[in-house]
């Protein structure tokens, strides 16, 4: 997979898919890897390992818990801490703790009322603070698009650096934030730095450090 990336001259894939199959009504169900969060956190470590030993990124994803297809980005998965953590994280934290993947992206949908790219507490404290995540977190694509229902200052005050495809809006969002207060500039130097130790790793310059050696 990784030399098909080099020839199509592609830095990250996006994938292993290792959400939890929970329900049948989850259309990604084809691409998750199982219902049991030991078996896919270690199935993706091995995958995100054998990726990235040839200089290719891995995105682990969805971030978390996505079970359906229908309104993806407006559905709200309610799920208590023990379960979060026990299930539906854990096999994000057995791949971070193992393989350390160039990227995570988010999911569309919210967990307990706050939509999982603004989510502080996932891609911040969880990802980062509890499991030492040193790559950067990327959102799904449209997901600040107006039907999307995040916020692009929000994706950066969470920690979210890549805000994909991107759009005018964005730029908007954040610089009002940031005139307003409500974003802290500190916030997105810290993503534009994340940002840029991983570009500066990936395929597409040729001095660059594998991202495996310069994590």
């Amino acid at each position: 997979v990784a030399k098909e990336a080099w020839n199509a001259d592609v830095a990250v894939l996006l994938g292993p898919g290792i959400n939890m199959k929970r329900s049948p009504l989850c259309g990604r169900n084809f691409e998750y890897y199982s219902e049991d969060p030991l078996i896919a956190g270690k199935m993706a470590a091995a995958k995100v390992n054998g990726i990235q030993s040839e200089h290719i990124g891995a995105s682990v994803k969805h971030f978390a818990c996505n079970n359906q297809e229908d309104n993806r980005m407006g559905c709200d998965s309610i799920v208590s801490e023990r379960a979060l953590r026990e299930i539906y994280l854990r096999g994000f934290e057995i791949a971070v703790k193992t393989a350390q993947p160039m990227a995570i992206m988010t999911s569309y949908n919210l967990i307990n009322g706050v939509h999982t790219a603004n989510s502080k507490d996932l891609c911040t404290v969880a990802a980062r603070e509890e499991w030492n995540f040193q790559g950067i977190i990327m959102t799904d694509w449209t997901t600040t698009m107006p039907r999307g229902g995040s916020s692009a200052w929000g994706c950066i005050a969470a920690g979210n650096d890549l805000i994909m495809p991107g759009c005018e809006g964005d730029k908007e969002s954040i610089l009002k934030a940031l005139a307003e207060g409500t974003l802290d500039r500190e916030e997105l130097k810290a993503c534009v730095k994340r940002m840029l130790r991983v570009i500066f790793q990936t395929n597409a310059y040729e001095a660059s450090v594998p991202y495996e050696a310069g994590r």
